[in-house]
C-alpha cells in the first residue's frame, strides 16, 4: 500500500519556514502499515499538476497538504479537481460554515475556500477558514488538508487516520492514547526511550499538553511502561485519553457543583482567561482579581504589608493569602493564586521559574506549593504555571493535599 505526500508552499520551498506536517503525516501512515514512496515539497507555482498526475498513477493515496487559501497562488483545488475530472462545485456546508465565521468577508476571493471537486466529499476544520477534502481520481484516494499545523494536526488525527484506515481497509492497531502535562515533548521522548524503546511511542503536541500515543508489544507491557512513565513524572502528570488540564479541573468543580475564583500576578490573567473560554463557564467560574503590583495585592485582595515585606510577593504565604483574599470577595467555593517569575530576571533574589501556587476551600485548610519551572521564555513559564494550578486545583477539590503531591513531580 503506496502513499504519497506532497506539500506546497513558496515559503516551505524557500526556507522562509520548515514543513512540519511532513513527518507527522509519514510517521502516522507508516503506524497503519502505509508505505510513504514520495514526500515531495513544491511552490506554489502550479508545479503540482504533472507531480499529482504521475503519483495518481502508482499510488493508492495521496495526501496534499496547502494551497487551499483564497489568493490566486492557491491553486490545489483547481489541479486536483482537473486530475479527477470533476469540476468545481461550491459545498453548501462549507459555504455555511465560512460564512458564519467571516460574515460579510467570506464574499470575494474566500468564496473559493468552498468550493471541492464535485463528487469530494469535506473535512470541517475547526481552527480555520478552509476544510479539507477527499475523494477519488480513478482507483486513487486523494486527500487534500490546509497547511497551517494549528489546523491540519486535529484535522488529522480527528478525521484522516480514521477516514484513511476505513477506506483502504486497513486493520485497526492496538494503540493506547495518554495526555501528559508540563513535561518538554524532547524530555518526554528521552524519557520512554529509557523505559522501553522496543514500543512505538508517538508525540503530538497540543496546547496545555502533549498526546502521548503507545503501541506494540501487549497491553500489559504497554501498560507497566506508561506505569514507569507516571511514577519518573509524578502524580497527576499522565491522564488516560485525550483530555487536558482545564477539563480535569472543570470535571472536578462540575461534579461537586462547585465555584471557583483566581488570584494572579506573574500569569497575568492567563488561567482566569483558560476558565472563561468554555460555555458555559460562568456556572462555575465567579471572578478573578489580576494582581501584578505588590498594591494591588494589598488593596484588593486584602494581602498584610507586614506579610509582604516579611516573606516578598513571591512567597508561600502571599500565595495563601491572594487565595484567601479572592475567595472572600467572590464568594466561591475554592480559590487558588498564582504568583511567582516569568522573567527574564529574577525577582525578590528568586530564580526564573519560581511559582507559589495558593490553594484556598470551604472546609478545608489553605495551603501553597513552590514549583520551580525551566524556563523556555516567560509565556513558557506562564502556560506550565496555569496547567500546574489547574490539575492541583482539582485535586485540592476533591481532599487531596498538593504538598503532598508536588514532591512526586519531575522534570518541570
Amino acid at each position: 500500500m503506496n502513499a504519497s505526500l506532497i506539500m506546497i508552499g513558496t515559503e516551505l520551498t524557500r526556507g522562509i519556514i520548515q514543513d512540519k506536517n511532513g513527518p507527522m503525516i509519514s510517521r502516522e501512515l507508516t503506524h497503519l502499515g502505509v508505505h510513504v514512496s514520495l514526500f515531495e515539497i513544491l511552490p506554489d507555482d502550479g508545479s503540482i499538476e504533472t507531480v499529482l498526475a504521475a503519483e495518481i498513477s502508482r499510488s493508492s493515496l495521496v495526501i496534499i497538504t496547502g494551497g487551499l487559501g483564497p489568493t490566486t497562488d492557491d491553486m490545489t483545488r483547481r489541479v486536483i479537481a482537473d486530475a479527477s475530472g470533476h469540476p468545481l462545485i461550491r459545498d453548501n456546508e462549507s459555504w455555511n460554515s465560512l460564512l458564519a465565521k467571516l460574515g460579510e468577508r467570506a464574499y470575494g476571493p474566500n468564496e473559493k475556500q468552498a468550493m471541492i471537486p464535485e463528487g469530494f466529499s469535506i473535512i470541517p476544520n475547526g481552527n480555520g477558514t478552509a476544510p479539507g477534502f477527499y475523494g477519488y481520481a480513478g482507483s486513487c484516494l486523494i486527500v487534500c488538508l490546509p497547511g497551517p499545523p494549528r489546523e491540519l494536526e486535529p484535522m488529522l488525527y480527528d478525521s484522516v487516520l480514521p477516514l484513511i484506515r476505513k477506506k483502504l481497509d486497513l486493520p485497526d492497531a492496538e494503540r493506547d492514547e495518554y495526555s501528559t502535562f508540563i513535561t518538554a515533548e524532547a524530555k518526554l521522548e528521552e524519557l520512554y526511550e529509557g523505559i522501553d524503546p522496543d514500543l512505538d511511542w508517538g508525540t503530538r503536541f497540543q496546547d496545555y499538553r502533549i498526546s502521548l500515543y503507545v503501541s506494540g508489544k501487549t497491553a500489559g507491557e504497554r501498560g507497566k511502561a506508561i506505569a514507569k512513565l507516571r511514577m519518573m513524572l509524578g502524580e497527576g502528570r499522565v491522564a488516560d485519553g485525550d483530555t487536558d488540564p482545564l477539563t480535569i479541573l472543570i470535571n472536578a468543580l462540575e461534579k461537586r457543583s462547585a465555584t471557583v475564583a483566581a488570584a494572579e500576578s506573574c500569569t497575568g490573567g492567563l488561567a482566569s482567561a483558560l476558565l472563561t473560554e468554555r460555555p458555559g463557564s460562568s456556572s462555575f467560574m465567579l471572578g478573578a482579581v489580576t494582581s501584578y503590583a505588590a498594591s494591588a495585592k494589598e488593596n484588593v485582595l486584602g494581602v498584610p504589608v507586614s506579610l509582604i515585606e516579611e516573606h516578598g510577593t513571591v512567597s508561600g504565604e502571599c500565595a495563601v493569602a491572594m487565595a484567601e483574599g479572592v475567595r472572600r470577595i467572590m464568594g466561591s467555593d475554592y480559590s487558588f493564586s498564582i504568583t511567582g517569575v516569568a522573567g527574564p530576571d529574577e525577582d525578590e533574589n528568586k530564580p526564573v521559574g519560581t511559582v507559589y501556587i495558593g490553594f484556598a476551600g470551604k472546609d478545608r485548610q489553605s495551603e501553597s506549593i513552590m514549583l520551580k519551572f525551566i524556563s523556555w521564555g516567560r509565556a513558557s513559564v506562564r502556560r506550565r504555571a496555569a496547567a500546574a494550578a489547574f490539575i492541583l486545583l482539582a485535586m485540592y477539590i476533591e481532599g487531596r493535599s498538593p504538598s503532598e503531591i508536588v514532591p512526586s513531580w519531575n522534570y518541570l
